[in-house]
């Protein structure tokens, strides 16, 4: 089996073969940590939508709405994009609405031809055993930032690519999964200080959310593969 690396959404379309694959979602900084955050804590579902005004028309429907865009919770929105807004108390048995800058869009790409899977480094062992254990091409799609590479979502494909080849089930695909993991294993003795370099990195500090960034490069703390349901087009656990 192969696996490759789609460094943006802009990029999806060249990646887009016609074959179903396992297709890995990332948003390190912060969607996909929140998500895996939100459903440990309890939500029966996340649906993802990419736009405000779908959101907005939501919200005023009932629904629980977790909103960002440029690092700041929106103003209408319950909740914003931090995995410390999603607690027990708040979020267990809601069906949670939610947007974000970068991390919904790949999602929506991603889920017409392939299987769709939720990764991040704190279920990157979990992620890991689901793909070896699926019998399918694996590609990583890293949400980016408003199309453009991201230093941390590209460290996560690079430590999958790493441990899925390590299975000896798996090789690359194409050049971009060699770099990513050319730049995992110079990261891989200090990834907080390396990523200190990264601009989502410093985006999150700017808006003191340090707490943030320690959480999302922590690994194996929610154990979990949260998946896309095509048929309601929500996010399951």
């Amino acid at each position: 089996m192969k696996i490759d690396v789609c460094f943006s959404p802009a990029l999806y379309p060249f990646y887009s073969s016609g074959n179903s694959k396992i297709a890995v979602i990332v948003d390190v900084f912060r969607a996909s940590t929140t998500i895996c955050k939100a459903l440990m804590e309890g939500a029966s579902a996340i649906f993802p939508v990419a736009s405000l005004e779908k959101a907005k028309e939501l919200k005023s429907r009932g629904y629980f709405v977790g909103a960002e865009r440029n690092v700041e919770k929106c103003d209408f929105a319950d909740a914003g994009n931090s995995p410390f807004d999603y607690y027990s108390e708040k979020v267990k048995g809601q069906e949670i609405v939610f947007t974000t800058t970068n991390g919904t869009r790949a999602i929506e790409l991603a889920a017409a031809e392939n299987e769709v899977i939720i990764g991040a480094f704190c279920n990157i062992s979990a992620v890991a055993d689901f793909c070896r254990n699926a019998g399918k091409d694996v590609l990583v799609v890293c949400a980016g930032w408003n199309n453009l590479f991201s230093l941390e979502d590209t460290l996560f494909a690079g430590l999958l690519v790493h441990r899925l080849k390590c299975s000896g089930n798996f090789e690359t695909s194409g050049d971009s999964a060699v770099a990513a993991l050319v730049l995992w294993q110079q990261a891989e003795p200090d990834v907080k200080t390396f990523l200190h370099q990264s601009e989502h990195a410093k985006r999150l500090f700017t808006h003191h959310l340090e707490k943030d960034f320690d959480f999302c490069l922590a690994q194996d703390t929610l154990p979990m593969v949260p998946f896309y349901d095509k048929s309601s087009q929500k996010i399951l656990f």
